[in-house]
C-alpha cells in the first residue's frame, strides 16, 4: 500500500513537469496590430514647404552714384505711386588731395591765372586797333562824301573796321575761357565738405519718388551712405495681393498642372487654406539640399482661392506647407500602407481569418504616404496585420493588440 502511494505522488509530479513543459513550448497566439479594409477619400499629394511673397513687388534702385541721406521711412509704411518721396541722393564729396595733388592743382590755378592775363592783354590790344580802325573809317566816309578820297579806300576801311570788331568777339571769347579753366582749376582744390558748407541749405539733390503703390517690404540701404548706381534701396508692394512660390524637385514638378487643387497647411490658422496652381515655371534651378547633394528644382506658384479675410494674416516671406493635389477619388478601396510588403515583385499582405495569419497577394493602384489603393486581392472589411513582423508567417496563430 505504501508502495503504491510513492508510485502516485512521483506519478502526479512527473504529470505536472511534463504538463508544464508542454505548456511553455507550445505555440502562443502573436500579438498584432489590425486594421480593416474600407472605403473612402484618397488622394495622393506632392508635399513641400513653401514661401508667401506679394504678387508685384518692385525694387527701388539709386538711379545715379552719389550720397544717399537716411531714409525715414519704415517698413509697413504706406506709399504713394510718384508722390512719396522716398530717398535723396546728393552728389558725391571730392576726394582729399595729398600734398603732391595739391601742389599740382595750385600750380594749374597759376597758369590759369597767367592765360587769364594774357587773355585780358589780348583783349585790350584788339579793342585799340578797333577804335584805329573805327577813327580810319570814319576818316574814309568824309573824304569819300567830299569827292576827294576813292571808293576802294573807303572799301578797305570797311573791311579793316569789320576784321578788328571780330577780333574784339574773338579777344572777349578767348577771355571767358581762360576764366572758365581758372574757375575750374580752383575748383580742384575743393576739399571734402567745403562745398556743402558753402551750399549750407541748398539740397542740389536727385530725388527718389516710389513708382507704384503700396506697402514698404524692406529697406535695404536705411543709413546715410555712398550708395553706387543701381543700388537697391527698398521693396514695395501690396501685402494684401499675395500667392505662394514652392519649389519642388523636377521629378515632381512633370506631374504638376496648373489648375491643380492645392492644400495649403501648417501656416499658423486652426483650419488649412485653400489654393490652387497658377503656373510652373519653365525653366530648373540647381540647388544644394542639406545633405549636400545637388538638386534640379522648379518653382511653382500657387494662388489662395478662399476668401481674402481668411488668409489676411498672412505677408510677405511666410513660411506654409503645401499639398498639390494630383490625383483624388471618393469610395476607393485601400488599406494602410504599412501592411504592405514586398515578394520579389509583387506586393502581398496578412490577412487575418479565424485567428491566424494569411498571405495573400495583392494589386495595388494608386497610393499616398500613409495609404494605398487596392485593385485586386483584398475584400471590403478583411482584417490585415499592419506592420508584421518576422513573426508573422503564413498560417501562424495571431491575436489583435489590446
Amino acid at each position: 500500500m505504501q508502495k503504491w502511494r510513492r508510485w502516485v505522488v512521483w506519478g502526479g509530479l512527473l504529470a505536472l513537469v511534463v504538463a508544464g513543459l508542454v505548456y511553455s513550448f507550445w505555440p502562443r497566439p502573436v500579438p498584432v496590430e489590425l486594421a480593416t479594409v474600407g472605403r473612402g477619400h484618397l488622394a495622393v499629394t506632392v508635399d513641400e514647404e513653401g514661401m508667401t511673397r506679394v504678387k508685384q513687388a518692385y525694387i527701388v534702385s539709386s538711379p545715379i552714384a552719389g550720397h544717399a541721406r537716411r531714409i525715414e521711412l519704415e517698413v509697413g509704411d504706406t506709399v504713394a505711386a510718384n508722390k512719396t518721396e522716398v530717398a535723396y541722393i546728393e552728389p558725391v564729396s571730392p576726394t582729399m588731395l595729398d600734398a603732391r595733388s595739391r601742389a599740382q592743382a595750385e600750380a594749374a590755378v597759376r597758369a590759369a591765372e597767367a592765360a587769364r592775363a594774357l587773355a585780358e592783354a589780348g583783349l585790350r590790344s584788339a579793342e585799340a586797333e578797333l577804335t584805329f580802325a573805327r577813327t580810319e573809317l570814319s576818316r574814309a566816309r568824309s573824304l569819300y562824301a567830299s569827292k576827294v578820297g576813292s571808293k576802294r579806300a573807303l572799301d578797305e576801311a570797311e573791311r579793316a573796321f569789320k576784321t578788328r570788331e571780330a577780333a574784339v568777339e574773338t579777344a572777349k571769347a578767348g577771355l571767358r575761357v581762360r576764366e572758365s579753366e581758372l574757375e575750374r582749376a580752383k575748383l580742384e582744390l575743393i576739399q571734402p565738405g567745403e562745398q556743402s558748407r558753402k551750399h549750407l541749405g541748398a539740397c542740389g539733390c536727385v530725388i527718389v519718388r516710389s513708382p507704384v503703390s503700396g506697402d514698404v517690404l524692406r529697406i535695404f540701404h536705411k543709413s546715410a551712405g555712398v550708395v553706387r548706381a543701381g543700388e537697391q534701396l527698398i521693396e514695395v508692394g501690396d501685402p494684401r495681393k499675395i500667392e505662394i512660390v514652392v519649389d519642388l524637385l523636377s521629378s515632381d514638378a512633370v506631374r504638376v498642372r496648373a489648375g491643380q487643387r492645392v492644400i495649403i497647411d501648417s501656416w499658423g490658422g486652426d483650419k488649412p487654406l485653400a489654393g490652387k496652381v497658377l503656373r510652373v515655371e519653365p525653366i530648373g534651378k540647381t540647388k544644394v539640399s542639406a545633405l549636400g547633394i545637388e538638386e534640379q528644382r522648379v518653382d511653382v506658384v500657387i494662388d489662395f482661392t478662399g476668401p481674402p479675410k481668411l488668409w489676411q494674416e498672412l505677408g510677405h516671406g511666410f513660411r506654409v506647407e503645401t499639398r498639390i493635389v494630383l490625383w483624388e477619388a471618393d469610395k476607393v478601396l485601400k488599406v494602410p500602407l504599412s501592411a504592405l510588403f514586398r515578394v520579389g515583385d509583387r506586393w502581398a499582405v496578412f490577412v487575418a481569418a479565424d485567428a491566424r495569419a494569411r498571405r495573400r497577394f495583392v494589386r495595388i493602384g494608386r497610393r499616398t504616404a500613409l495609404e494605398a489603393e487596392v485593385v485586386d486581392g483584398l475584400k471590403l472589411r478583411e482584417q490585415v496585420v499592419v506592420h508584421p513582423s518576422d513573426r508573422i508567417t503564413d498560417g501562424v496563430r495571431v491575436v489583435q493588440r489590446p
